[in-house]
């Protein structure tokens, strides 16, 4: 075997040599300064003191939230019920912590617990703004690759995902939404409470919903025996379902564990939403297809001739016809065609739409749609819209007239969806987005909203407004609700807007009052049956205002229930 040259390289002996010789010549300037800038960041002032403010990027906590991150990690040891206001930034503290914990090396291995329609939120909060490498967990073998993973509590307690998260420890669990654990009878309650953990943190707005024992459920997750035996907590503190004896001993040891800021005590304020109704009138083509649809489905419900399938459709047929014929055509030959003699043939009544849907060759929603993005330019707006068909319809119409538009929607992959971020934030005036645009994702730098059609659930709507009305926001929010006159859609934003007053209610009641209102009947299924089973629009109207006046005692519930719990957790009302 041919040996390989060896050649020796000298040259430095005799710099090094200098060196020694004359003391001289260790380190430029500019490694000293570098050396010096890295001693500086390693040191840490004081036990008490926050390390993770030196190192996120992009935003500034505010004073609650540091405030926070001080008390859990140096008197709450790493367990607490976060517990502030909706909207005071629960999930920022959440990530301070556990920002905190990983740069102080006592966290290595966490697990973040959320609604499966925050998942894609928590994950990118987590990397964008603390850098930490949470993974969205979507297949069994992530469990064992990943130390910081975020899943749905849904997802995580079924099998086969139960027994790789039971068998793990994890540093940090965080459940977001733990109001949902307030029942140690339910899975969700049992499942959390047999995982290993050293720290734990429960994020929500409503530690106690009904029961003075969903408090103790949930403090007992977090440090079992802090409030003694459920016996003893029965005798020593509970006076009834919703009354709390020896109610300073009950704050106090409540205190140790749980923080709550509200925002009359930091003067923390949303700037204004400013809500405005755009009439749209129907061109007499449009009138005639709204009217034609409108019988249709009314006419296929009332004679039973739709099993339940057809039925969804056909309510879907009726909120289509609000929003575009392009959503309409879609429905309509995709599920009310029929098969005769192996062919697929129109019936006569579908027939007969499509001679309305031919004959109408333009939109006036999208008209008014583009005089008023022309009217806000040069200024970002947001235009949703609950269909597909009609978001492409869209992109097309505004390029037609020079409009930089953007599509979002669920069907785009974790990187379209931030490229067609990145692009509404640097480069394009409107962002139209589906449903999918009303969850995880940030739009603070926009603050003109058009509801291109509304939907009958007054939470996405909600969802919708939170993408931009949220702390952070410094402009007021402007939202345009169309409505098209004479049609169902003009009776819904009446009933959200007037009667509701949706555009007031804060989001976290809103939800409470809709969870009352669904062990009834939920308020999508009444809007779905009044539409049907009225006959004119006054009486559409009154049954209307009448479903409105069920949810305002609701309302009045929710409120009755939040002071009780502001008297619980804080003393009297005033204090």
């Amino acid at each position: 075997m041919q040996s390989l040259p060896i050649r020796m390289d000298r040259q430095w002996l005799n710099r090094f040599q200098h060196r020694i010789e004359n003391d001289t010549d260790w380190s430029s300037w500019e490694q000293f300064q570098l050396a010096l800038e890295a001693a500086e960041k390693q040191i840490v002032p004081t036990f008490d003191s926050i390390q993770s403010l030196q190192q996120i990027q992009g935003f500034e906590p505010l004073p609650h939230q540091i405030e926070v991150v001080r008390r859990v990690v140096n008197e709450m040891r790493g367990r607490a019920i976060l517990a502030d206001e909706v909207g005071l930034g629960k999930t920022i503290e959440a990530g301070l912590i556990l920002k905190e914990y990983i740069i102080r090396g006592l966290v290595k291995k966490a697990l973040i617990l959320v609604p499966s329609s925050l998942v894609l939120q928590w994950t990118r909060e987590l990397n964008e703004k603390f850098q930490i490498p949470a993974v969205a967990q979507k297949k069994e073998w992530m469990w064992d690759k990943y130390d910081f993973i975020v899943a749905s509590l849904d997802t995580a307690k079924r099998d086969p995902h139960r027994q790789y998260v039971l068998n793990k420890h994890y540093d940090l669990l965080i459940i977001d939404e733990a109001h949902k654990l307030k029942n140690k009878r339910t899975k969700n309650w049992q499942f959390v409470n047999e995982l290993q953990k050293k720290y734990c943190l429960l994020l929500t707005a409503t530690p106690v919903q009904n029961e003075i024992e969903e408090l103790y459920n949930l403090v007992t997750i977090l440090k079992p025996g802090q409030l003694g035996k459920q016996s003893r907590f029965q005798n020593d503190y509970v006076a009834g379902k919703r009354k709390a004896k020896n109610e300073t001993q009950l704050r106090e040891e409540i205190s140790r564990v749980l923080i709550r800021n509200r925002r009359r005590d930091g003067n923390l304020h949303l700037t204004r939403r400013i809500v405005k109704t755009i009439p749209v009138r129907l061109s007499p083509e449009e009138r005639a297809l709204y009217d034609g649809i409108t019988q249709f489905v009314r006419s296929r419900y009332q004679s039973h001739a739709a099993d339940l399938k057809s039925m969804l459709a056909l309510l879907v047929l009726q909120k289509e016809v609000c929003s575009s014929r392009d959503a309409v055509f879609h429905t309509l030959f995709k599920l009310f065609q029929r098969k005769e003699s192996g062919k697929e043939t129109l019936s006569p009544e579908v027939t007969h739409l499509a001679g309305l849907l031919r004959a109408v060759t333009s939109s006036s929603k999208v008209d008014a749609a583009i005089e008023l993005i022309k009217e806000i330019s040069p200024e970002k707006v947001i235009l949703f819209t609950e269909y597909r068909a009609t978001q492409e319809m869209l992109i097309r119409e505004l390029a037609n007239v020079g409009i930089h538009a953007v599509p979002y929607r669920g069907g785009f992959n974790r990187n379209k969806k931030d490229w067609m971020m990145e692009l509404f934030q640097k480069r394009a005036q409107v962002m139209v987005a589906t449903e999918a645009g009303g969850e995880g994702i940030n739009l603070q730098f926009c603050h003109h909203i058009i509801n291109f059609d509304m939907p009958w659930n007054p939470m996405r709507v909600e969802q919708r407004i939170g993408r931009v009305h949220r702390l952070g926001q410094l402009n007021d929010v402007h939202i345009y609700n169309f409505a098209t006159e004479n049609t169902i859609e003009e009776h819904i934003i009446w009933l959200l807007h007037e009667k509701i007053q949706l555009f007031e209610t804060v989001i976290g009641e809103l939800e409470t009052i809709l969870e009352k209102l669904e062990a009834e009947e939920g308020l999508e299924q009444s809007l779905m049956r009044i539409m049907l089973e009225t006959d004119d629009d006054q009486q559409m109207r009154d049954r209307l205002n009448s479903l409105g006046e069920s949810f305002h005692r609701k309302k009045q519930e929710v409120q009755d229930q939040k002071e009780r719990q502001e008297v619980l957790l804080y003393g009297s009302k005033g204090d």
